[in-house]
């Protein structure tokens, strides 16, 4: 079992979660939300947690095929623009993916920066979400348009372990 806690002060930021395997495959997002919703539904289940091991989220790049290009970051947007042509996630590797109602702790940044978004913010705009001591530590996406996950930054938190004692 892992907790997870703010760096900077020691918050604990998430109830004990369990470590996944891998980031769950998201399925087709417009299959896969329910009608009327207005986000897909969480990429990782309640009590979980999972590493992203690519890039994720801000800072964006130009990807070098702008005739072929790739989805801009895991699971999210499918493809995204700059001022450049098409982009690809430059962000850290090995965020903390989980489910945004295990991080309830978590605020939205004053005036709600870095949450630009249709129905919620999209997440491509760096951390957006605080710690209650003020610290940056997180990124929400759970706009329409990508998947409802939480990161976690690995830099901006840490993590502490005991064992399971349940099984």
């Amino acid at each position: 079992m892992t907790v997870f806690h703010c760096s900077a002060c020691g918050h604990a930021l998430t109830p004990d979660l369990t470590a996944l395997p891998a980031v769950p495959t998201v399925p087709d997002l417009d299959l896969a939300r329910p009608e009327g919703a207005r986000k897909a539904p969480p990429t990782v289940p309640r009590g979980s947690y999972a590493i992203e091991p690519e890039p994720w989220g801000a800072p964006f790049v130009p990807q070098e095929d702008q005739h072929d290009p790739v989805p801009s970051q895991p699971r999210g947007p499918c493809r995204a623009v700059g001022d450049d042509g098409f982009v690809i996630s430059a962000g850290p590797r090995d965020t903390i993916v989980v489910h945004p109602e295990d991080a309830s702790v978590l605020q939205p940044l004053p005036g709600w920066a870095n949450s630009t978004g249709c129905c919620g913010p999209e997440g491509t705009e760096g951390p957006n979400r605080a710690c209650p001591c003020g610290a940056r530590i997180a990124t929400l996406a759970a706009d329409c348009t990508g998947p409802y996950e939480l990161h976690l930054d690995p830099l901006r938190t840490r993590a502490s372990t005991r064992p399971d004692t349940d099984g």
